[in-house]
């Protein structure tokens, strides 16, 4: 089967599964390296002044860290994905919850990047990996 650069065949879906894994994985993984570095102090008070115990902020490692890097290596993908899904629903409810219609004031929504990373992820879960993933599923 050859590579179509223009228009649709099953290599090219596949090729898209790969772009899409390796730009939410890869960008969500920096995110997951400034918690590596900086800590979760600030995701621990979050969860004190909610009903969630502050044990639970050390799970944005397994959502930041843990997950990026299996989805862009496409191992247990729609796993890994769904788990960000998780991930971007508690970063929503912790912090944003008043800003889920919101607007911000140069366009667009005020969390748009953590819709993007929370539909996309979602889009992976569905999708799977592709050929080019360690699961080739």
């Amino acid at each position: 089967m050859s590579f179509c650069p223009i228009g649709a065949n099953a290599n090219s879906a596949h090729v898209g599964k790969l772009i899409l894994r390796v730009l939410v994985g890869g960008l969500m993984f920096l995110h997951g390296i400034n918690k590596i570095t900086h800590g979760v102090t600030f995701i621990k008070g979050l969860l004190s002044s909610s009903v969630f115990p502050e044990f639970l902020a050390y799970g944005v490692y397994i959502g930041e860290v843990l997950a990026p890097i299996l989805i862009i290596i496409g191992f247990k993908t729609r796993l890994a994905a769904l788990v960000l899904v998780i991930n971007m629903a508690f970063i929503i409810l912790l912090s944003h919850s008043s800003d889920i219609f919101s607007l911000s004031q140069y366009g667009g929504l005020a969390i748009e990047s953590i819709y993007f990373y929370l539909f996309v992820s979602a889009a992976i879960f569905f999708l799977g990996g592709g050929k080019y993933s360690v699961d080739r599923s």
